[in-house]
């Protein structure tokens, strides 16, 4: 059915906006947060009453009418004019001021992932269009399903990042992984967000990842003490992600300093991007998934599975998200380097982003 020209979301003006409301209650007096902190914040800031009314668009004496209420409503001073200094907050002012704004800043992160989760609801009820917007850790399978499925609009980037994007609200959606480790033991953000109720976490797939080698394996390279003894040039991840992070891990394990590997300072973005080093012939060797190596024709040294997580926030609608899933699930049986990861109960939302510790390889 075509939409009339008039309606707003054919229009595409479709869009929420959540912002802090509520009353402040005094007695019989409600007074409106927003307006309050707005008021309050205006005259911390210009130091006058005439520099807050502009910035509020009201007239100077529709600014010190709010005043006036406001104080009436306290029952105390909230603001004081001293000659030579304008108009400053009084203690009871600024700290009505600080509260409010403790609040509101408290409020923007909860309120930024909430507002996606509407704009999904009222979406699918609208029949507008609306895609998701998926921050994630590059992985090859996983790249191919969501440019098939085309339903989501997908940033490339670190694990942590990816993360990050979640928990700020910019993103419905963060594909990431810690390597051979559990998302509550790799530390912050990692491990906030298996912990926070506000998120549902639970593992996509399991994949293989290891050192990514010229054909042949002509350096005899099977751990990372071999890079350190042939000199041989390594080509690394990008800061903040986490198969930057697992190389990191696995060289302290063995011991072995980051200036003692030829070449730990060249980064590159993906997994593809990698192997295309190598396979230039411009690096020996880097860690990456299975996918790229047999993509590129390179060796592969298996060092372990890990599990690649994906997270939401609890109230986005799970419609997309199953479909994302059952696409991955159909690609794993027939795709070298991964496989369906363990069960989770869905009941424990730590439990359900943390897999059972990968296997490991001779790393």
């Amino acid at each position: 059915m075509t939409r009339p020209a008039e309606d707003p979301v054919a229009d595409g003006t479709f869009a929420v906006e959540l912002a802090l409301g509520g009353h402040l209650r005094i007695g019989p007096a409600r007074l409106p947060v927003a307006d309050t902190l707005a008021l309050l914040r205006a005259v911390a800031r210009t130091r006058s009453v005439q520099g807050a009314s502009a910035a509020l668009g009201l007239s100077y004496r529709a600014a010190w009418e709010r005043v006036r209420a406001l104080e009436a409503t306290v029952g105390r001073p909230l603001v004081r004019k001293t000659r030579g200094h304008g108009t400053t907050l009084t203690e009871t002012g600024a700290a009505l001021h600080e509260a409010l704004s403790g609040a509101a800043d408290a409020l923007v992160l909860p309120l930024a992932r909430e507002t996606r989760a509407v704009q999904a609801r009222l979406a699918a009820l609208l029949a507008a269009p609306h895609r998701l917007a998926v921050a994630a850790s590059h992985d090859p399978l996983l790249m191919e399903v969501l440019a098939a499925w085309g339903g989501a609009d997908i940033a490339v980037m670190g694990s942590r990042d990816a993360v990050m994007h979640l928990l700020d609200g910019r993103v419905d959606a963060a594909g990431f992984h810690c390597g051979a480790i559990a998302p509550e033991s790799a530390g912050p953000p990692f491990s906030d967000l298996v912990a926070d109720p506000a998120f549902r976490v639970w593992p996509l797939f399991e994949r293989e990842q290891g050192m990514l080698v010229a054909p042949g394996n002509p350096l005899g390279l099977h751990h990372p003490a071999d890079l350190r003894a042939t000199r041989a040039r390594f080509v690394n991840r990008q800061k903040g992600s986490g198969t930057r992070a697992w190389f990191d891990r696995l060289l302290a394990a063995t011991g072995i300093r980051p200036e003692e590997i030829v070449g730990y300072g060249l980064e590159e973005f993906t997994h593809q991007a990698v192997a295309a080093v190598i396979a230039s012939g411009a690096a020996d060797a880097g860690l990456g998934a299975r996918a790229a190596a047999d993509r590129f024709g390179l060796g592969f040294v298996p060092v372990g599975w890990e599990v690649y997580g994906l997270a939401v926030g609890a109230s986005l609608p799970g419609e997309a998200l199953d479909r994302l899933e059952a696409l991955v699930a159909a690609r794993l049986g027939t795709s070298p380097g991964y496989r369906h990861p363990p069960p989770a109960p869905p009941a424990d939302n730590a439990a359900a982003g943390v897999a059972r510790e990968p296997g490991t390889g001779p790393a």
